[in-house]
């Protein structure tokens, strides 16, 4: 192991978090907050400022890191940038439990969105804008900034660190040099949010915060951008206008596309684009989706609280769905008290996620096709062993290890979400009733298995509000500390999709010579 190596990034990466920590630090200022506000800002900043600048000192015997070493960097980074990102909230006292601060900007930098504070009117801006920012940054991940800065390797130590931090089961460099593939990327990146932005400002303002449109529109793309979703007024979106709620489901379907689809767009391979088979599969699915919860909510097939009209069925179909499958967890409604119907495919979109190479969560479009024609060639070998396997994703052969690392991924996803329930069901607020209040009226819930099953569901997936207990207008605040650090490591799980984290706690990965 290159702990020198190790050192010296994962030092680059704490000087980046000082540096990312002055704008919340300007909003606090901007804002006129209080000593204590500034000082949980600037106080972090300079600790991480100097054990970054430490860390620079020692010269690495070699400068190629191994694939075992990117992985194991990869997920240690994001937990040293949440063990100091957590800093800020509990300085400032918005969340004084370190635990639970932890749990909040960890749900912000893996984009999850899951929150464990119950009145979001109490949180300073400052605050709002750490947590919000932490989505955008993590977007696109860490280390892939990163690679914008450090220098190019002919080694394959930029490949490694990219792979174990991009989404998806292929990655790849868009041109030659990484360096400028991470560029592209975050133009793209950078681009759209800016685009979301400048939209948004076009709409109304929300009646009670007319002083608040331009840092609630930066907020909102932050949270887009990132596919992360924490909520900044109470009742998540659902104050916002039908053209920002329009405005923003758009973006949110964007957000979940494959960012290299974008570079081909720029350079006019459009054909290339409507070619590619999970972009179609991307399309069809929210297609089919969108019309079968708008079908529950107008069919009206079992009685539930709420009276739509057909544009608002629409609306809220339609955004839901755009939030749940790109793994944002934005909500206009309570779809907890929806039809089972309606339920039961916004459940099947949080497994499924959007495109791989986005900054969505889940276990993404391509792996479901892929394990879909894995299992038909499996079916014809079993009825004709001669059976020549012909099968091609996006106009390629499928190797059988491509089949093969989708199927491992498939299971160990499935694994880690039912021992995380399992070791949740430990927790004393099991079996206890929980009050909601949200626009569907005010109702009890008990905590129970399904409560337990998709908060565990939304944190692996990247989610963020669940369903029942923890459904959109409910928190994460009634679980124990150990659970939440069962959540908390969910969600980088989800994140990073399991790999890094699980070779981060091999023991084999810190021998000196292995």
């Amino acid at each position: 192991m290159n702990y020198k190596k190790l050192g010296k990034i994962l030092g680059k990466i704490l000087i980046l978090e000082g540096i990312l920590m002055l704008a919340p630090l300007a909003v606090s200022i901007i804002y006129q907050e209080s000593l204590t506000h500034i000082l949980a800002f600037l106080i972090p900043i300079v600790a991480v400022a100097a054990i970054g600048f430490l860390l620079q000192l020692p010269k690495p015997k070699r400068n190629t890191l191994y694939q075992k070493e990117g992985f194991a960097l990869t997920a240690l980074v994001w937990l040293v940038m949440t063990l100091f990102g957590a800093i800020p909230f509990v300085i400032n006292g918005d969340i004084p439990n370190y635990i639970d601060a932890c749990f909040e900007i960890m749900s912000g930098f893996t984009t999850t969105g899951a929150s464990i504070i119950s009145d979001i009117s109490t949180i300073s801006h400052s605050s709002l804008f750490w947590r919000s920012l932490s989505h955008w940054i993590g977007g696109m991940g860490i280390l892939v900034f990163v690679l914008i800065f450090i220098p190019e390797s002919n080694d394959g130590s930029s490949m490694h660190l990219l792979r174990a931090e991009s989404p998806g089961p292929q990655v790849g460099k868009l041109v030659s040099k990484m360096k400028v593939t991470t560029r592209i990327l975050y133009l793209i990146y950078l681009g759209l949010t800016v685009l979301e932005v400048i939209i948004l400002m076009l709409d109304k303002p929300i009646p009670g915060y007319e002083n608040e449109q331009f840092f609630f529109s930066l907020l909102t793309a932050f949270g887009c951008a990132g596919t992360g979703g924490f909520g900044f007024i109470p009742g998540s979106l659902e104050l916002f206008h039908p053209f920002s709620q329009y405005v923003i489901a758009i973006f949110l379907l964007l957000f979940g596309i494959n960012f290299s689809l974008y570079y081909l767009l720029l350079i006019g391979k459009v054909r290339d684009v409507l070619r590619s088979e999970e972009f179609k599969s991307y399309f069809l699915i929210i297609t089919l989706a969108v019309f079968f919860v708008f079908l529950s909510l107008v069919g009206r097939f079992e009685a539930f609280p709420q009276v739509y009209s057909t544009e608002q069925a629409f609306r809220h179909s339609l955004f839901q769905v755009a939030s749940l499958i790109t793994t944002t967890g934005f909500t206009t409604t309570d779809y907890n008290v929806w039809p089972m119907l309606g339920r039961t495919v916004l459940v099947m979109v949080m497994f499924i996620g959007a495109m791989a190479g986005s900054t969505a969560g889940g276990i993404k479009i391509s792996r479901i096709i892929i394990a879909i024609k894995g299992a038909y060639i499996n079916v014809r070998k079993l009825i004709n062993p001669r059976y020549v396997p012909k099968a091609k994703f996006e106009g390629k052969t499928l190797e059988q290890q491509t089949i093969n690392d989708v199927f491992a991924f498939i299971t160990l996803y499935f694994f880690l979400l039912l021992a995380a329930v399992f070791l949740l069901s430990f927790d004393p607020v099991n079996g206890t009733e929980v009050q909601i209040a949200s626009d569907a009226g005010s109702y009890t819930v008990e905590h129970g298995f399904f409560s337990n099953f998709s908060s565990v569901l939304a944190c692996i997936s990247n989610i963020g509000p669940a369903f029942e207990a923890v459904g959109p207008y409910a928190s994460y605040a009634g679980y124990s500390s150990f659970s939440k650090i069962i959540l908390t490591l969910t969600m980088l799980l989800g994140r990073l999709e399991i790999l890094p984290v699980l070779i981060l706690f091999n023991k084999r990965t810190w021998k000196k010579f292995s």
